[in-house]
């Protein structure tokens, strides 16, 4: 009798380290197959932020090559824009020139007109009192 518990014990025992061998293995499968599910689902949010990522740095790079474009074609405006601010006060000094010009030569006219009445006609400069009829 003695040994027949001994026996019953050691083989429900036994039946019970099966038991929670077996347990032990689901609870390591499930523990297992939790991790990698958590894995994944961090993976995913992490794959998703690396391809934005690459799409923030092909769209940095493109902005960086258009900023740089602009950048010139300001320049290029920038130096038509002072070249032809450069034209129209070359214009002014020439208008001023050309006025300074034609002054001149009113004066020059209104000179030899003088000296040629006076030369051929003595009588005609009575009247006269300046130079030129336009009174310079």
């Amino acid at each position: 009798m003695l040994s027949s518990l001994v026996k019953d014990h050691q083989i429900k025992t036994q039946a019970l380290k099966d038991e929670q061998t077996r347990k032990k293995k689901e609870a390591l499968a499930a523990a297992n197959s939790l991790t990698q599910a958590m894995v994944d689902h961090l993976n995913i949010g992490v794959a998703q932020a690396y391809i934005n990522e690459k799409r923030l740095d092909a769209e940095m790079r493109t902005l960086t090559t258009n900023a740089g474009q602009f950048a010139k074609q300001t320049h290029q405006w920038l130096t038509l824009i002072e070249n032809f601010n450069t034209a129209l006060k070359e214009l002014g000094h020439v208008q001023s020139w050309a006025r300074a010009i034609e002054s001149d030569v009113k004066t020059i006219t209104s000179s030899l007109e003088y000296v040629y009445k006076a030369s051929h006609d003595p009588n005609s400069l009575a009247g006269s009192s300046t130079f030129g009829t336009d009174g310079k």
